[in-house]
């Protein structure tokens, strides 16, 4: 167990996450698909969100660690599996969408895939409220075949629709104060897999200045508004955590730099830069900065990752922790989506 209370997060192998322990682990993702993501010495009570994408070179078989520095209890709701410590949550659900098109709930709804993202998060939506943590911080999704066409649609704008809808049933706001987020594409036979955190207390929400809130995006994008927030900012009484959401090279709402990884890449970083600006005056005191980032980098095509590394560490140092995933993006056009967190222990009166 850590010294200190308040989130953290690690990136581990599988021995390293044993050899720390599992007291103060609130849940864990791993990125190298379902099969052999499990281990015989895992304890079985702790979320575990297996993710059907692929870890790129040289990080292999690392895991994906939040901790709370503190002792943290176990539960489930329907299918979400979740644990606890006294202020944060961490849960996930996985759903395969034959199997509940093949439950009857299609009978009403458009398409398997948005079956199966309106029960996710109906589900999450009951725990959270189940559980008396109102306040949803961060939410990874990851959906098979994000930009396939299917239904007359594509398959991120179904994600995009059942989810605003879902909210909507459960009164909860879709534009404003919705959390951090990313939505990425994994493999075609894997499940959706939803992970979140959630909190006692709101944090703060963010959004870019050279970026439309996604919440604002025209119809030219789908019927309905991806509901998240470009940032949040957590205050906890002992650490301030940052939560970027999956940014790319969008300024306004447009796509730039088609077909060059590279341009894209620095342009995600200036919005990256543009959101510690604004993140640093919600916390003053506790000042964010690209050398105190833990990312995730998602690639669609693996022969611009060495282009992509190359930007990556001139900016963020050699230091950087960064995990290269290869995952398809939301927008066709993008090549690059890079999500972060960084986590500081409190200082003045930020």
């Amino acid at each position: 167990m850590r010294a200190h209370a308040g989130l953290g997060l690690e990136y581990l192998s599988l021995a390293e996450y044993q050899a720390a322990g599992y007291s103060d682990v609130l849940g864990v993702a791993t990125f190298d698909g379902a099969a052999g993501a499990c281990d015989a010495h895992d304890d079985p009570s702790i979320p575990l969100a297996q993710v059907g994408t692929q870890l790129l070179a040289p990080a292999q078989q690392l895991r994906e660690v939040w901790r709370c520095g503190q002792a943290a209890e176990s539960g489930t709701h329907g299918q979400v599996r979740f644990r606890r410590s006294e202020d944060l949550l961490f849960g996930c659900i996985a759903l395969h969408e034959s199997a509940v098109s093949g439950s009857g709930a299609r009978d009403f709804l458009p398409s398997a895939l948005y079956a199966a993202t309106s029960q996710a998060y109906l589900e999450i939506c009951a725990t959270l409220d189940a559980q008396a943590f109102p306040h949803l911080l961060r939410v990874w999704n990851y959906l098979p075949d994000i930009n396939a066409e299917s239904n007359g649609t594509e398959r991120y704008r179904q994600f995009n629709a059942a989810r605003q809808q879902a909210l909507r049933a459960c009164g909860r706001a879709h534009t404003g104060k919705v959390p951090a987020a990313s939505a990425l594409g994994s493999s075609a036979d894997s499940p959706l897999v939803v992970y979140f955190l959630a909190g006692r207390v709101s944090p703060t929400f963010i959004e870019n200045p050279r970026q439309v809130s996604a919440y604002h995006y025209p119809r030219q994008y789908g019927s309905h508004s991806p509901a998240f927030s470009r940032a949040a900012v957590l205050h906890e009484p002992d650490v301030v955590t940052l939560f970027i959401s999956g940014t790319a090279s969008i300024v306004g709402h447009h796509s730039l730099h088609a077909g060059d990884a590279a341009a894209q890449t620095r342009e995600t970083l200036a919005n990256i830069e543009a959101l510690l600006e604004q993140a640093n005056r919600a916390a003053p005191g506790n000042q964010f900065s690209l050398g105190s980032l833990a990312c995730k980098a998602y690639v669609r095509h693996p022969a611009d990752l060495p282009a992509i590394q190359a930007e990556l560490g001139a900016r963020l140092g050699p230091e950087a922790r960064i995990l290269y995933v290869r995952a398809d993006i939301c927008r066709q056009d993008l090549l690059v989506e890079v999500e972060a967190t960084a986590i500081k222990r409190r200082t003045g009166n930020g």
